[in-house]
């Protein structure tokens, strides 16, 4: 296989599963594992095309944020969004500068997706019994902060699922609002996230020599990639519920505890 082929194939991994709830950092380190591992540079700029599928999809509601702030129900939704992410940045940049973060090794990743697979189950179970809440609520804007950051602490958590559950748990029982508003605050802090660990690297050195073919066709596969699965997850959460996604995550974990060499 040559390089470009396994520079493509990452790339739409990483549009596959970085909005699905099935961890995108595990299923790369499966596929790293065989297709050969890449800089951080390199994996930094695929989710930001990633990131940048979901701008797209959501261009106009953002557009709406951005301009409608004469309504107070998009206000509210917009300080909401801002509280999130705040919160996310407040409690996620000490634990950045602390280091506190499990390695991106097949054990921890392996038992994140067996327990966050667990834990969809039971999220949406209790969500059900709530019935169809649609209102994104201080409560569940603050939990989602915090939800992202416990998904960057424990790598294989899937930053998407943990912050959805949690929005769920915490009254917004309905998996389209719950996921609309965890996309939406997933553009700023992913953009951040990524541009403090490029801005990292610059300061110590750390690009190296990269293969700018490989990285551009990569990014455009994760782009084109990932705005066909936001848009088609946006429509099958309406009748869906997420079952299938926490049963695959469970067996992909135990697979990984059985099949892959510990410490890889």
């Amino acid at each position: 296989m040559t390089d470009l082929f396994a520079a493509l194939l990452l790339g739409i991994l990483e549009g596959l599963t970085e909005f699905l709830p099935v961890s995108s950092t595990g299923h790369l380190l499966i596929a790293q594992h065989w297709l050969g591992e890449r800089s951080d540079f390199f994996n930094i700029i695929i989710q930001a095309g990633a990131i940048l599928a979901t701008t797209l999809v959501f261009r106009k509601r953002i557009w709406e944020l951005a301009t409608g702030w004469g309504d107070a129900e998009t206000r509210d939704y917009a300080f909401k969004l801002a509280t999130a992410f705040l919160v996310t940045a407040a409690v996620g940049l000490p634990v950045r500068l602390a280091g506190w973060e499990l390695p991106e090794t097949v054990t921890p990743i392996a038992w994140a997706l067996i327990i966050g697979g667990v834990w969809m189950l039971v999220a949406e179970h209790f969500a059900e019994k709530r019935g169809d809440i649609a209102t994104i609520t201080w409560k569940v804007a603050i939990l989602v902060g915090l939800a992202q950051v416990v998904a960057g602490v424990f790598p294989g958590t899937s930053r998407s699922a943990a912050a959805i559950f949690m929005a769920m748990l915490a009254g917004t029982s309905r998996r389209s609002s719950a996921a609309e508003f965890v996309f939406l605050v997933g553009i700023p802090t992913m953009f951040a996230a990524s541009g403090y660990a490029f801005l990292e690297m610059v300061k110590d050195d750390a690009l190296g020599s990269e293969n700018w073919g490989e990285v551009a066709l990569a990014f455009a596969a994760a782009t084109a990639t990932g705005f066909v699965v936001v848009k088609w997850l946006l429509g099958f959460i309406k009748a869906h519920r997420f079952t299938g996604f926490a049963i695959y995550r469970i067996v992909l974990g135990a697979l990984l505890l059985l099949l892959m060499p510990v410490g890889s």
